[in-house]
């Protein structure tokens, strides 16, 4: 179980947004630069990054700054937030980002993930987020009439690599992660998930671990961190594993 440190871009600052509500902000630092040096000195081995601002306006508002840290990091770097088009993901892999995500596109423009997915084969995610059931797109403050299982499989067959998964009513909460719903999804799929929304203490990270076996391979933890309730070292250190 991959351990992935999330940092949430806005306005060029580190936040993180209450189940995802942009008018529920909490402010982490001034500097994402110096918060991913932090996290990779406490042993991160994959970074999440996510321009909140390219999220909701469709375009990348934050991505000088991140294409800056992932061409110095020396972890590998994943990025969503905005990107809808080719040039863009050149971009971010131009600047030595590992892995780009995919989520309102996804949803939207299939032929762009496909051809997204067959030009870079293996380094395209997407982002599912689920509210009551249905996926939610545009910085998750829109909702679909489709399922997030239904979206995931279909974003496998157009060559999605990995789906990240987040309950949005449990992301920024610390109330852990819907386990059942992401086992559910997890076990429809044959590409990996990565777990996300919800996790609050190492309790939270051992309850996930079960779900190895069902195709959970990692996951992304962002308040829980920044609050000081979860120990990176200590929650990578349970897990024994380091490798995306």
């Amino acid at each position: 179980m991959l351990i992935i440190p999330a940092i949430d871009i806005r306005g060029g600052k580190c936040v993180r947004l209450f189940q995802g509500d942009y008018g529920k902000e909490t402010v982490y630092g001034e500097d994402p630069s110096a918060m991913a040096e932090k996290w990779i000195s406490q042993g991160a081995q994959f970074l999440h990054f996510v321009d909140l601002d390219g999220a909701r306006e469709g375009v990348p508002r934050n991505s000088a700054a991140i294409r800056a840290i992932a061409r110095k990091s020396s972890v590998p770097v994943e990025v969503g937030g905005g990107i809808r088009d080719l040039a863009a993901i050149e971009d971010y892999f131009s600047s030595g980002v590992e892995r780009v995500i995919l989520g309102t596109a996804a949803y939207s423009n299939p032929d762009f993930l496909r051809a997204a997915c067959a030009r870079w084969p293996g380094r395209i995610a997407v982002d599912i987020a689920a509210k009551l059931g249905k996926a939610a797109v545009s910085g998750w403050t829109e909702e679909t009439p489709v399922s997030p299982t239904d979206l995931a499989q279909k974003c496998e067959k157009l060559g999605a690599a990995v789906i990240i998964y987040t309950d949005i009513q449990r992301d920024g909460t610390q109330k852990g992660i819907n386990r059942r719903d992401t086992q559910e999804l997890a076990r429809s799929l044959q590409i990996p998930v990565i777990a996300s929304g919800g996790v609050s203490t190492l309790e939270d990270i051992r309850a996930l671990l079960s779900l190895e076996k069902d195709g959970v391979r990692g996951v992304i933890v962002g308040r829980a961190l920044y609050a000081g309730t979860l120990n990176l070292p200590e929650a990578i250190r349970i897990t024994g594993k380091k490798k995306a």
